[in-house]
């Protein structure tokens, strides 16, 4: 049977829309706004000049809206917080107060269930879903991996429509790992700003994909400020090995899995995809699918994790060793990028050469008016679930066919 697609997968036109969409806290007219503020107030300061106090008092408010114009720019053009609940799942995050104005922002839902129409994803441990309901469900679970310098962090679960019905009792589900980005990313990542949850509501109600589990990991070691780029760490956290030795078995373990590599794809965006292609490669035998967005194949400045150590740097360096790489079981990649992030374009292609030379599957998905930022991790989603969702078909039909 020929697992080679080579094709870029089609979406329905209504999930690609709502996955392009921005969300009300990346609109530009927030950021407009607060800049046109900021001259009003300027303005304000240069024909009052003389009166001190409103001079002083315009020039504090100006300054305010100049700084939440910027932030609230980068905001727009990185796509990192959509809404209020992603605020307040930010802000509960600090160790400031202002966590919590992030419990007020959150207003609670962290710790219930998400009602199929609100929209939201629950980010905790929530109710078990009732028998029969059609949504998704998220379930937080807590992995702690001390051998591996891992604390205890928390990683989620989002299980399909039917996943607690009695009649599926039998049903086993293949899982798609995603790695969240570097650095200050974290597993919640892919349910905020990935909006992973509605994204996969709206694929199985249109029949876009069958259903499956995906897991968002948190491979921040407990340091989410630091660019662990999801390697094993001479004298640190070994997150390649708490990924591939803990978290699938502990996932396989707790939930009615596919498990085996014709049940798996592992993906991520920026750091977390370059994890993804590292970490796949490396277990060709565990994953049978790379789902990658915003690549890149080589550690650059974070090379400096392995000290210096020449054969280290090369082994978790995917553009050195790929070109040579003896593949023991077929694997399929799709590389997502944004046609504004022209490196990123390159590396997708020249990454896909590599794998085609070697004899493996690699689509390239390019999506228009986008760079290397959140927003192109969250329209091209749809995407590489698609990718993985036929592949998970044939490598089941193959797996049946020669048994």
């Amino acid at each position: 049977m020929n697992l080679n697609l080579r094709t870029d997968p089609v979406i329905p036109d209504e999930v690609a829309r709502q996955a392009r969409d921005l969300g009300p806290l990346e609109s530009p007219l927030i950021w407009w706004t607060f800049a046109a503020w900021t001259v009003v107030l300027v303005t304000v300061v240069v024909c009052f000049w003389r009166r001190r106090t409103v001079r002083r008092r315009a020039s504090i408010a100006a300054l305010c809206c100049f700084l939440l114009a910027a932030v609230t720019a980068v905001n727009t053009y990185v796509g990192y917080v959509r809404t209020f609940h992603d605020l307040g799942r930010m802000l509960e995050r600090s160790s400031s107060p202002l966590s919590a104005v992030g419990t007020v922002l959150d207003d609670g839902r962290s710790g219930t269930g998400r009602s199929r129409s609100s929209g939201e994803p629950s980010l905790a441990a929530g109710p078990a879903p009732k028998i029969g309901d059609p949504g998704t469900h998220v379930e937080q679970i807590d992995i702690a991996d001390p051998a591996n310098g891992v604390p205890a962090s928390k990683s989620y679960v989002i299980l399909p429509p039917g996943y607690s019905d009695p009649g599926n009792a039998a049903e086993r589900y293949p899982v798609v790992y995603l790695i969240h980005g570097y650095p200050y990313g974290g597993a919640e990542d892919w349910l905020t700003s990935g909006d992973a949850q509605h994204t996969l509501q709206l694929m199985f109600d249109a029949k876009a994909i069958s259903p499956a589990i995906v897991v968002s990991v948190d491979m921040t070691a407990g340091e989410p400020s630091r660019d662990w780029e999801a390697v094993n760490v001479p004298g640190g956290p070994q997150l390649e090995t708490f990924l591939t030795r803990t978290v699938v078995p502990r996932v396989d373990q707790r939930y009615r899995t596919v498990a085996d590599r014709s049940g798996r794809a592992l993906g991520g965006m920026s750091g977390g995809g370059y994890g993804a292609l590292n970490i796949g490669l490396h277990h060709v035998d565990e994953f049978g699918s790379l789902l990658v967005a915003l690549p890149y194949d080589t550690l650059g400045d974070d090379a400096r994790l392995f000290h210096g150590d020449r054969n280290l740097v090369e082994a978790n360096t995917p553009r050195d060793y790929l070109p040579t790489m003896k593949f023991g079981a077929p694997v399929s990649i799709m590389l997502a990028v944004g046609s504004g992030a022209t490196t990123d374009v390159a590396t997708a292609k020249r990454i896909a050469a590599a794998f085609t030379a070697r004899g493996q599957e690699a689509v390239v998905h390019i999506e228009h008016g986008f760079n290397h930022t959140w927003h192109t991790a969250r329209a091209t989603l749809p995407y590489l679930l698609v990718f993985a969702d036929q592949h998970f078909h044939m490598r089941s039909r193959l797996t049946a066919a020669t048994h």
